[in-house]
Protein backbone atom coordinates (compact mmCIF):
# COMPACT_ATOMS: atom_id res chain seq x y z
CA UNK A 1 0.00 0.00 0.00
CA UNK A 2 1.20 3.74 -0.78
CA UNK A 3 2.91 5.22 2.25
CA UNK A 4 0.96 8.18 1.27
CA UNK A 5 -2.13 6.46 2.56
CA UNK A 6 -1.04 5.13 5.80
CA UNK A 7 0.57 7.74 7.05
CA UNK A 8 -0.43 10.86 9.45
CA UNK A 9 1.37 13.38 10.16
CA UNK A 10 0.47 13.83 13.74
CA UNK A 11 2.73 17.50 14.42
CA UNK A 12 0.16 19.57 12.84
CA UNK A 13 -2.70 20.40 14.99
CA UNK A 14 -4.60 23.64 14.74
CA UNK A 15 -7.85 24.61 16.91
CA UNK A 16 -11.13 26.99 15.54
CA UNK A 17 -13.33 28.70 16.43
CA UNK A 18 -17.23 29.01 14.67
CA UNK A 19 -16.27 32.29 13.87
CA UNK A 20 -14.00 31.39 11.52
CA UNK A 21 -14.81 32.11 7.78
CA UNK A 22 -16.62 29.48 6.12
CA UNK A 23 -15.28 29.39 3.04
CA UNK A 24 -11.55 29.39 4.41
CA UNK A 25 -10.82 25.54 4.10
CA UNK A 26 -12.80 25.97 0.76
CA UNK A 27 -9.84 27.97 -0.05
CA UNK A 28 -7.24 25.76 1.30
CA UNK A 29 -8.39 22.32 -0.58
CA UNK A 30 -8.91 24.44 -4.13
CA UNK A 31 -5.24 26.02 -3.58
CA UNK A 32 -3.97 21.94 -3.99
CA UNK A 33 -3.35 20.07 -6.68
CA UNK A 34 -6.42 17.73 -7.60
CA UNK A 35 -4.64 13.84 -6.63
CA UNK A 36 -3.13 15.69 -3.30
CA UNK A 37 -7.26 16.18 -2.80
CA UNK A 38 -7.88 12.83 -3.93
CA UNK A 39 -5.48 11.36 -1.45
CA UNK A 40 -6.79 12.87 1.09
CA UNK A 41 -10.52 12.27 0.26
CA UNK A 42 -9.43 8.05 -0.19
CA UNK A 43 -7.58 8.82 3.73
CA UNK A 44 -10.95 9.93 5.51
CA UNK A 45 -12.70 7.38 3.31
CA UNK A 46 -10.17 4.31 4.62
CA UNK A 47 -10.56 5.81 8.14
CA UNK A 48 -14.06 6.64 7.96
CA UNK A 49 -14.74 2.72 6.80
CA UNK A 50 -12.57 1.49 9.48
CA UNK A 51 -9.97 -0.18 6.64
CA UNK A 52 -8.12 -2.75 7.59
CA UNK A 53 -6.35 -4.72 4.67
CA UNK A 54 -5.57 -7.56 6.09
CA UNK A 55 -9.58 -8.15 6.79
CA UNK A 56 -11.58 -10.44 5.33
CA UNK A 57 -13.54 -9.65 2.11
CA UNK A 58 -17.38 -11.08 1.38
CA UNK A 59 -17.23 -14.57 0.57
CA UNK A 60 -18.28 -16.65 -1.98
CA UNK A 61 -20.28 -19.16 -1.93
CA UNK A 62 -22.04 -21.84 -3.57
CA UNK A 63 -24.34 -24.57 -3.85
CA UNK A 64 -24.14 -27.66 -5.78
CA UNK A 65 -27.48 -28.72 -7.30
CA UNK A 66 -28.49 -31.56 -9.48
CA UNK A 67 -31.40 -31.35 -11.42
CA UNK A 68 -34.18 -33.88 -11.67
Amino acid sequence: MKDYLTKLDRSILTVGTLDQDPLEETRFWLSKPPIERLIALELLRMRFANYDNTSARLQRFYTVTERQ
